[in-house]
């Protein structure tokens, strides 16, 4: 924007009104309040597994669904705007949720039937991938 006011004749200017104004303002505190969700998410997960290992590994996702929706939308051309912003918690949310549901299933395979690390891993990524996937394409075609 300050690129195309500067082509303007002189006594000519612009200002941020409205909504734009508003995003202005708040964009700057975007970063800020992703890392502090993310703390908050993290500190409450470590209170309901009761461990500080589970919440890493939840929250490992994150990262990874961050960067297919940054890249989907850097693809398609699409603004960093407020819409963009919520579809991208929005997507955090769905990917967190997954990665909980696993993590999930897979401590209580080790816990209840004595199976190990990776094969409880395995085997509750086999009995969570179907519902997974319908509610991620539920996501997106929806």
């Amino acid at each position: 924007m300050e690129e195309l006011a500067g082509k303007l004749p002189s006594g000519i200017g612009y200002d941020w009104t409205g909504m734009s104004y508003q995003e202005r303002l708040s964009g700057n505190q975007t970063p800020a309040l992703y890392a502090i969700s993310l703390i908050v998410v993290f500190l409450c997960l470590a209170a309901l597994y009761e461990s500080w290992s589970i919440p890493f590994s939840v929250m490992l996702v994150v990262p990874l669904g961050v960067v297919g929706a940054l890249l989907a939308a850097t693809f398609r051309g699409l603004t960093n705007d407020v819409y963009f912003q919520v579809g991208l918690l929005t997507t955090i949310g769905l990917s967190a949720k997954n990665a909980i549901l696993i993590v999930e299933f897979a401590k209580d395979l080790m816990e209840k039937e004595g199976k190990g690390l990776i094969e409880a891993t395995l085997e509750a990524v086999r009995m969570r991938l179907r519902p997974i996937l319908m509610t991620s394409l539920a996501f997106i075609l929806g």
